[in-house]
């Protein structure tokens, strides 16, 4: 399916404009490079380990997941990205993907070619650095998803990712609440934070039975907003959601 759709690159340009102004001649800009939009399913791969994309893939709807698969066919996600994130802007640079991305939801994206964000970086330098700035932001993000594995319990960590999944849905969506459904399975929890499903339930249990969320239909909702965040020692620095020129 292929679409005009210049309403739908809203996420990506609230994402930008939180952190820097963006003019409209950058927004053409986007709208130019980003004009094949797709529907994918859940469960179907954007982009696989070792493919060579000649272009990025930008989430208009739904939620993605970068993952690498093991031996044994064990998955581990690395990754969520939401509305107005670029699932594989690096692969403009790093040219053969070292992992996959997949979607987690129904999802629709947008394709940025190659030679399209070549002609943003070399015309609107500052457009360039903005683009920049979301793969270090992804880079934080990893960061402190290192941190949260290594030195939190597995209580905590849900805790922490619940929070942070809260934060960029809402706060970078402008849909500020606390009542907002993320549509990912126990299975893709565990995946994510390196428990078995087991371990996860037993963890989501525990979590509603502090009634800090409710689980149904595998949609998330939290209850009790606060205490999540004093459970998770959540500070939302690493997501830089600050207005700073560049």
């Amino acid at each position: 399916m292929i679409q005009t759709l210049s309403p739908g690159l809203e996420p990506l340009f609230r994402r930008l404009a939180m952190r820097d102004s963006v003019s409209d001649e950058e927004r053409a800009a986007l709208r130019d490079v980003l004009t094949e939009a797709k529907a994918l399913p859940a469960g179907s791969d954007i982009v696989r380990a070792g493919d060579r994309p000649g272009r990025s893939t930008l989430v208009l709807s739904g939620l993605t997941c970068r993952y690498s698969t093991l031996e044994n066919g064990k998955r581990q996600i690395t990754a969520i990205h939401v509305p107005g994130d670029f699932v594989d802007l690096h692969s403009f640079l790093v040219k053969q993907m070292d992992h996959s991305v997949g979607c987690l939801s129904p999802c629709v994206v947008s394709y940025a070619p190659h030679d399209g964000l070549e002609r943003i970086t070399e015309r609107l330098p500052h457009l360039g650095r903005l683009l920049w700035l979301l793969t270090l932001i992804d880079a934080s993000i990893h960061r402190q998803w290192l941190v949260t594995m290594g030195a939190y319990p597995a209580l905590n960590r849900t805790a922490h990712l619940l929070c942070e999944l809260f934060m960029r849905l809402t706060f970078e969506s402008g849909r500020v609440g606390e009542t907002l459904s993320v549509p990912v399975t126990q299975a893709d929890l565990g995946d994510t934070l390196g428990l078995s499903t087991v371990h996860t339930n037993r963890v989501i249990q525990e979590l509603r039975a502090r009634e800090l969320i409710e689980w149904k239909m595998q949609e998330i909702r939290v209850l009790n907003w606060q205490g999540l965040v004093e459970l998770a020692e959540f500070d939302p620095l690493y997501l830089h959601l600050t207005r700073e020129p560049r």
